[in-house]
């Protein structure tokens, strides 16, 4: 039997993903984009996902916080950034 069945191995699966992944912290688009203009040459990983429409999903690291947005529209990264595109950007539940 797997450590990682039941409801209570799914708690399990997640919480050893956010220790391993660090503080994720959720923002609204807007400001992420102005904590991301204080990064002089910050590294963004994008995905799209679809519910009920297309939404735009972006991460990156800024002083060891992983910080986490989406939007239906695209934004509008500032120059200088690194654009890594991956297929998927997956974030625990809750969220």
């Amino acid at each position: 039997m797997s450590p990682y069945s039941g409801a209570h191995g799914a708690h399990a699966a997640i919480a050893n993903a956010v220790k391993a992944s660090g503080a994720i912290v959720q923002m609204h688009p807007d400001q992420f984009l102005k904590l991301l203009e204080r990064e002089k040459e910050p590294v963004v990983v994008t995905a799209t996902g679809w519910l009920f429409g297309t939404k735009y999903k972006y991460m990156f690291n800024y002083r060891g916080f992983f910080f986490y947005t989406e939007s239906r529209a695209q934004l509008r990264i500032p120059s200088g950034a690194e654009i890594i595109a991956a297929e998927k950007i997956w974030v625990p539940s809750g969220m």
